[in-house]
């Protein structure tokens, strides 16, 4: 990598700290992922965006900057990503998985706040996420109480925080809400960017966010191939890079894995042997560099082949259509997309149990492991009747509550290894 130090001075971070937590990154993405026997030579493209993403990546981010663009990072995927492109913006995600400055953060928030949110600020208050500090504008969104309250002790520590509303019953209001609520964040990004939204610009936007939602999709269907012919520590990783690489390269380089990993299909290829134990993981999203639980499943004689998640499946599945001839219909396309998302935080939500049991029958996943962060209270909520209505269908199922230190791996792949035992005796 090269010598981007004066860069991150530039941008305020803790040249002591951000070393520290870069030398710890690396060193547990060579052990998890670069260790991995057989794996497709398309990874090579994701294994160098990662020894790049805080280097090359944000340098790209600081052109695009000079060049008059705005930078807009965001903590959801309820944000637009379509809205920023057609401003001629950056979208960057800016969940952090990993446990930092846990003590910092703790000085603002409550102890038992999830711990994704508790990273965010732990990143912040530290010093050391380089895409947090490039950014013009930090979008929040008020999906669960902790973020929603989380967003206004945050707002002072940023330069420019915007919280989008977010309605969380499926009704004719909450469709008209979200579409409020979209309309006036056009109109934010409009004032910040200096730039008309237009129905080109945006068909633009909403064009180049589909082909990379359609090369993830594409890839999730590979998945389905017996023997895997990827990790499901590859495929989370493709979709963590999903929010922070250049939406045109990235969608190339999905491509071109895929092309390999049908190939390897046709070869009956894959990382693992034929009828490995397969397992999908369901519930709260997992954001770089959060691969705890994946290591521990797919070092217990099992492979991961999808994930329901924000962080997958749930963030992806859906393309938004590009019709209408104003700025207006294009909103309501928009809306109706981004609607369809059966985030747990919707009250009643059915969809979500139903396409879970859509994707273990699709993707022939013998079992399901509910994955659920210690304090997130909408995915562990809804963990019990996830696992009720799973285990009632023939899918059986395991709950999981964990946090992001390293301190119950030992507990957690116990309880792992004795479920796919029971999946083996199936």
């Amino acid at each position: 990598m090269a010598d981007y130090t004066k860069m991150w001075s530039e941008l305020g971070l803790d040249l002591k700290s951000h070393d520290a937590l870069l030398s710890i990154l690396g060193s547990a993405y060579g052990d998890i992922f670069l260790s991995q026997k057989n794996r497709p030579g398309g990874m090579k493209y994701f294994d160098f965006v990662m020894s790049e993403v805080h280097g090359l990546r944000i340098q790209e981010l600081m052109e695009a900057k000079a060049q008059g663009r705005i930078v807009v990072g965001s903590y959801c995927v309820f944000v637009p990503e379509e809205l920023i492109l057609a401003v001629n913006g950056v979208s960057v995600g800016l969940c952090a998985g990993a446990e930092f400055n846990f003590e910092g953060a703790e000085e603002v928030l409550p102890r038992n706040t999830c711990a994704l949110i508790k990273s965010a600020f732990g990143f912040k208050l530290g010093k050391v996420c380089p895409y947090l500090e490039a950014c013009d504008v930090v979008v929040g969104e008020n999906t669960c109480d902790g973020k929603k309250k989380a967003y206004e002790i945050l707002g002072p520590m940023v330069k420019d925080l915007y919280v989008i509303d977010l309605h969380q019953t499926k009704s004719e209001m909450g469709r008209a809400l979200l579409k409020e609520e979209y309309r006036r964040f056009a109109t934010k990004l409009e004032n910040v960017s200096g730039r008309k939204i237009t129905p080109e610009s945006l068909k633009k936007g909403i064009e180049i966010v589909n082909a990379k939602r359609a090369a993830v999709k594409r890839l999730a269907a590979i998945r389905a191939a017996d023997p895997a012919p990827i990790s499901g520590l590859d495929g989370l990783l493709v979709n963590q890079v999903f929010f922070y690489d250049d939406p045109i390269r990235f969608t190339d380089s999905v491509n071109k894995l895929c092309d390999e990993l049908e190939d390897r299909v046709k070869k009956g290829m894959g990382v693992v042997a034929p009828g490995t134990t397969r397992v999908m993981v369901s519930g709260c999203p997992m954001a770089v560099p959060n691969w705890k639980l994946p290591m521990l499943i797919e070092s217990s004689n099992a492979v991961i082949v999808g994930e329901e998640s924000c962080v997958g499946e749930r963030g992806t599945r859906w393309l938004t259509e590009s019709k209408g001839d104003t700025v207006e219909d294009l909103l309501d396309t928009i809306t109706e997309r981004y609607f369809s998302i059966d985030c747990a935080v919707f009250t009643p939500n059915p969809s979500r149990i139903d396409y879970v049991k859509e994707m273990a029958k699709r993707l022939s996943a013998q079992g399901v492991i509910h994955y659920g962060l210690q304090f997130c209270q909408p995915y562990i909520m809804e963990s019990g009747p996830v696992e009720k209505e799973l285990e009632k269908s023939g899918i059986p199922t395991l709950r999981l509550e964990t946090d992001y230190s390293q301190e119950d791996a030992g507990q957690l792949k116990t309880r792992i290894e004795a479920f796919v035992e029971r999946l083996e005796k199936k």
